[in-house]
């Protein structure tokens, strides 16, 4: 009978242990907190397993306390006791207390060249929407589609991404039960939508295979799961959704790696991308990731590296007490893109906290390269209130900036919604005086009034002497008015490129046609250069 006990009882345990396991998926890794919650659950449930089969009912009754047959109680009970110490231990030796100078040495931070890194970008490429208004125009696209809405819902991923050089949202469709599931798993997910950021268009993208690793997928199929087995010691920060150049969905599964003790130092190592629908999957070293992948870091992880960067100068203790030398980020961020790469853009201000700006930072979201921009000015929030003082008749709500540059100077745009979380009006707030403030139902309309602004309070930061020169003959010119305004579009011959000339701060261009030589001083644009003066 007793040897009939030990075996149910180490069957129980092992059971336990699969199913615990089956559910949580924590990694075999020394690093992971999860891997040292299994161990731990597991000794204290074995060691009470072994006290029950070796407890002596005689002796603890003539005792009068609880009596063991043997040692085995006191050796499980002896381990999983130094398991519990020594993942304390681990996680006091692993933090900023002791740790400063590491963690402040964790992210590299370089001073960036506003007028060079921050180019002035034409306004069909400025994403006005949030995350909150995808969802919302993400949700009404589904409902208007038949076929689909009895079957799916919509995943909340919604991430932002460079597609094709424009600033989009996706997110894939998701089960809408276990029994749609059980309708549907064969077939796999059959669509994602897609969210223009520039003018609001929702677009569902259906595939000729529907995806079959999902988060919605069940058992063996569940993109955790299937990670997991693959990949048994890699532990995965938060998952991706993201599509290639070709639209084809993946998921981007960037693998934790901890620089101090044992849990301390987090930072990304390595990066997994899976392919939705074959399940086919590449690992990659960090350094070797994909252009087309834009997200690799979360946002909330590059900031807090530059939070470790910005108030462990001096120490741990001078973080909380004397605060001498502390930068720490502002409250939200947002999104920006360079270089064909999602930046983090979130504002920097003094430890001890007042509602101004000591600078701004951009942060990498693929790379981790992190540039600041010391540009003292209002706080985002002051900014926003600032918006919402200008529409307060409307009771429209402003959502959070855009890190612009508007003529030269550094701008928040700030896109402002209604009850109903449409985009109704733009704003633009000059972030050194954030009295300045333009007011516009198209974002064109709020930069006109914006330049405007700049003009009567005589504020320009553009230094013509620093910007460089085009000249040569022009080989075509286009008069185009856009919103009122008339502009001329120039092309020089041997030259690629397309100067934008606004014909009311340039007027001089009206005596230029085809064959004349010209020399144009401008800033640089993705697509079409602004000329800022003419020589």
């Amino acid at each position: 009978m007793k040897k009939i006990l030990q075996v149910i009882g180490i069957l129980a345990a092992l059971v336990f242990g699969f199913i615990y396991y089956y559910l949580t998926l924590p990694a075999f890794n020394i690093h992971s907190e999860g891997f040292w919650a299994f161990i731990i659950i597991g000794l204290l449930i074995i060691s009470f397993v072994v006290m029950l089969l070796n407890l002596d009912k005689e002796a603890g009754k003539i005792q009068g306390k609880l009596v063991f047959k043997n040692k085995f109680p006191s050796i499980a009970l002896g381990i999983t006791g130094i398991s519990i110490l020594v993942f304390i231990i681990g996680y006091i030796l692993s933090s900023p207390i002791i740790n400063a100078g590491k963690y402040q040495r964790l992210l590299s931070v370089e001073d960036g060249d506003f007028l060079r890194d921050i180019e002035e970008i034409s306004y069909t490429e400025i994403p006005v929407l949030d995350k909150e208004s995808a969802i919302r125009l993400g949700s009404r696209k589904m409902g208007s589609i038949v076929e689909y809405v009895s079957q799916f819902e919509v995943a909340e991923n919604y991430t932002q991404i460079n597609y094709k050089e424009k600033p989009v949202r996706v997110t894939p469709l998701k089960y809408g039960s276990f029994f749609k599931w059980l309708n549907n798993f064969g077939d796999g997910i059959p669509a994602y939508i897609k969210i223009d950021m520039t003018n609001q268009q929702v677009e569902l993208v259906e595939l000729e295979q529907g995806m079959k690793y999902t988060e919605s997928d069940l058992f063996g199929r569940n993109i955790y799961r299937y990670l997991r087995f693959r990949y048994p010691t890699y532990i995965f920060s938060k998952l991706n959704f993201e599509i290639d150049d070709e639209g084809v969905p993946h998921w981007i599964c960037p693998v934790k790696d901890y620089k101090i003790g044992l849990f301390g130092g987090e930072t990304i190592g390595r990066v997994v991308i899976v392919n939705a629908v074959t399940g086919e999957h590449t690992d990659y070293p960090i350094e070797e990731v994909p252009q087309w992948v834009d997200r690799v870091y979360q946002a909330e992880l590059l900031i807090d590296l530059y939070d470790y960067h910005g108030t462990l100068k001096h120490g741990y203790l001078n973080s909380i007490f004397a605060q001498r030398d502390s930068l720490q980020t502002t409250d939200g961020y947002n999104y920006i893109a360079l270089d064909d790469d999602v930046w983090v853009y979130t504002g920097v201000t003094s430890v001890g906290g007042d509602e101004s700006n000591v600078g701004f930072i951009l942060m990498n979201q693929r790379t981790a390269e992190t540039r600041y921009y010391p540009i003292s000015g209002a706080e985002e929030y002051s900014a926003m209130a600032s918006a919402e003082g200008k529409v307060q008749h409307l009771g429209y709500q402003a959502t959070f900036p855009l890190f612009l540059n508007i003529n030269g100077e550094p701008t928040y745009f700030i896109p402002l919604k209604d009850a109903a979380g449409l985009v109704k009006s733009y704003a633009m707030v000059n972030i050194r005086q954030y009295q300045i403030v333009a007011i516009g139902d198209s974002i064109l309309e709020a930069e006109q009034s914006y330049i405007e602004l700049l003009k009567s309070n005589n504020i320009t930061s553009i230094d013509t002497s620093k910007l460089p020169e085009a000249t040569g003959i022009i080989e075509k010119i286009s008069e185009v008015v856009e919103d009122g305004n008339t502009h001329y579009y120039i092309i020089l011959r041997n030259d690629d490129s397309i100067y934008d000339v606004l014909v009311s701060e340039h007027i001089d261009i009206v005596r230029y046609s085809v064959g004349d030589n010209i020399t144009l001083i401008y800033t640089e644009g993705k697509k079409i250069h602004t000329v800022q003066g003419i020589k």
